[in-house]
């Protein structure tokens, strides 16, 4: 990169490490390994006891929490920006004020932006949520986006999401990456187990996994469910509910599992489950196979790739379709399995590193500054 700083601006940062928490950090601790000059910005929503030394927090300003409204934060964007110090703006999210400002930024100092929307723009999540988006997305957030440089998105659907949003930028197609764990040891266990790990929201197509569930839990005694992650919005209770009316028996709820607890939870598990209705990514996916777990995945999530590697399930949304996974995987032998998660073991560490992936991030903001021949992976029409 010639003279100056990367500045990647993010809504927030967490010590639970999933989602943007951890694939933003990541990639710009990798990135800095490389050799680039990166810091991150972001609210100080929660307490963070060692923050990564290249983060930089920022106060909430008056106004509705939901807004992330942060004029410290801007502020200091276009201070840094009219010192010349900045050669990049990488924005990620979309619908708080700090999403909007690294479009204001780079548009009144002519500053390359390269923007991730993190899921933001498909169709689920553009019909879903506080009806302040139908507001704030021709007042605010749309017109921050055209002075969008180059968009990244993590797989090809994201990419279509993209250019049904009317966005015509050139596309860096670049997935997120995964660190991957110490490998997965056999041996017997009281249960053979069907994980969930996520946010225990909406989205994330519980409302399917735990009728499929009930609909093959009688024909395998030996399997339970897990279902591991934290309550988004208040949907656990009404999750529980679910379980309850169903009857379903062998169902357990941990909540949320962080650091090495959550890795453990992978590593106890023989099928990963992800029923989800929306996904610009799935990050639990690619952990889970990391981990050396066969994953089962629908397809609202980008991981068409499973069939190929032969490492899980690409299956329709829907009960139906889940049903039927859950009867091939369940009645494998544990061999077979532990084959299947080796395969996506294999996948993840040739193709989903992170210092893969910040090669190709790096390449991308080089071809942003300089021009010349895109990257293979930039798509421009």
């Amino acid at each position: 990169m010639s003279q100056g700083k990367l500045i990647h601006v993010v809504p927030a940062v967490s010590e639970e490490a999933s989602g943007p928490s951890y694939s933003v950090v990541r990639l710009c601790e990798s990135l800095r390994l490389s050799g680039e000059d990166v810091t991150m910005v972001s609210l100080d929503w929660t307490p963070m006891q060692a923050p990564p030394e290249f983060l930089k927090r920022f106060s909430l300003g008056l106004g509705p929490r939901r807004l992330g409204r942060s004029p410290t934060m801007h502020r200091w964007l276009d201070q840094r920006a009219s010192a010349g110090d900045v050669a990049l703006i990488h924005g990620h999210g979309l619908w708080l004020m700090v999403n909007v400002y690294p479009g204001w930024v780079a548009r009144k100092y002519d500053i390359p932006l390269v923007f991730s929307p993190r899921g933001t723009l498909s169709r689920w999540a553009m019909s879903s949520g506080s009806p302040v988006k139908r507001v704030f997305w021709p007042l605010l957030q749309r017109p921050a986006l055209t002075a969008t440089t180059c968009f990244h998105a993590t797989a090809d659907s994201e990419f279509e999401d993209i250019r049904g949003m009317g966005f015509r930028q050139p596309v860096a197609i670049i997935p997120n990456g995964v660190d991957v764990p110490p490998g997965k040891a056999s041996g017997s266990r009281d249960w053979r187990t069907l994980l969930f790990l996520g946010r225990i929201h909406p989205k994330k197509g519980l409302d399917l996994l735990l009728p499929a569930w009930g609909a093959v839990q009688d024909r395998f005694p030996e399997w339970r469910l897990k279902v591991v992650g934290p309550d988004d919005g208040g949907y656990l209770p009404r999750t529980r509910q679910l379980a309850e009316k169903l009857g379903l028996k062998r169902v357990e709820f941990t909540g949320a599992l962080l650091g090495d607890a959550k890795w453990q939870a992978y590593r106890d598990a023989e099928v990963f489950a992800l029923p989800t209705y929306s996904e610009n990514f799935g990050l639990s996916v690619a952990e889970a196979l990391a981990s050396g777990i066969p994953a089962i995945v629908t397809r609202g999530a980008p991981w068409r790739g499973l069939e190929e590697h032969r490492a899980g399930w690409w299956v329709d949304i829907g009960v139906d379709a889940l049903v039927a996974s859950f009867n091939d995987a369940l009645s494998r032998p544990v061999i077979e399995l532990e084959a299947m998660g080796a395969r996506g073991r294999e996948w993840m560490q040739a193709d989903f590193s992170w210092t893969r992936i910040a090669q190709m991030m790096g390449e991308t903001y080089r071809w942003v500054r300089e021009g010349g021949t895109p990257p293979l992976w930039v798509r421009s029409g």
